[in-house]
């Protein structure tokens, strides 16, 4: 029974994870913490190493469908590594109190800020430095431009986060995409994902080194996420970029809610 049920955890949460281009991390760890007496390390880097198979399934998809902005999320991936090592050592420090304040308190702040949706763009107080011009799968062309700074910035913090609480790290990257670095939003998914994929590698690699992972359980949420992240990555290239930013904020915000009062 225990098997099937982390199969079941690991399927859906990797399937809403890949629609909104999170991994599946804020379903995970919420769900471990109220499941089983575990300390917040090992909660984290179980969910870690779920993310790494949710991420390697979900961006195959978006890879078919043509929508990885490649360029970006190699530059986004490279300082979210750092970040993310930095995330797996902070873990150790903190008791399971103080993390599922701090996660909820996170989480609710970025549903407000997906909510509230900031009209001002990313070019009205940032020149853009990068210009980005591709056609998907679809045959669908997609034009941008961003400060790369900021975004290398953004990416960092994302990345320790991510590491930190196990949840991937779309939850800031996706709307710092969409509303400050004027990203359509089924790219800026599909990208997130992909670099998630490789800050979720060296996330992983230390959380594995800390001895934070608990495998037995990794193993069913791990062939969930991988069926899991197929079909939401197909669900997602059908859903209006309105709808999957707006299922983003509500998961958030429920999530947020019960583990500040666990």
């Amino acid at each position: 029974m225990e098997s099937m049920l982390l199969l079941l955890i690991g399927a859906f949460a990797a399937l809403c994870g890949s629609i909104v281009g999170l991994g599946g991390g804020f379903i995970i760890v919420p769900l471990l913490a109220l499941l089983y007496e575990m300390p917040a390390a090992h909660i984290v880097g179980t969910s870690m190493a779920v993310l790494l198979f949710s991420a390697i399934s979900s961006t195959w998809a978006y890879a078919k469908q043509k929508r990885i902005d490649y360029a970006s999320g190699l530059a986004f991936s490279v300082a979210m590594i750092p970040g993310s090592i930095l995330g797996a050592w902070t873990t150790k420090f903190m008791t399971n109190k103080a993390f599922f304040i701090a996660f909820g308190i996170f989480l609710f702040l970025m549903a407000l800020f997906l909510l509230l949706k900031p009209n001002k763009k990313a070019d009205r107080f940032l020149r853009p430095t990068v210009t980005r011009t591709f056609v998907d799968a679809s045959g669908q062309e997609h034009t941008y431009s961003y400060h790369r700074g900021f975004a290398v910035s953004i990416a960092f913090v994302v990345g320790f986060l991510s590491s930190l609480f196990g949840i991937g790290g779309g939850s800031v990257m996706v709307p710092t995409m969409v509303l400050l670095l004027t990203f359509p939003a089924h790219i800026a998914t599909a990208t997130s994902m992909f670099s998630i994929l490789i800050s979720a590698i060296v996330g992983t690699a230390s959380h594995m080194a800390f001895q934070h992972i608990v495998w037995s359980k990794v193993l069913w949420l791990a062939i969930g996420a991988l069926v899991g992240g197929q079909v939401g990555a197909k669900i997602a290239s059908k859903l209006p970029a309105k709808a999957i930013l707006r299922t983003l904020s509500v998961c958030l915000m429920i999530v947020a809610i019960r583990l500040m009062f666990k």
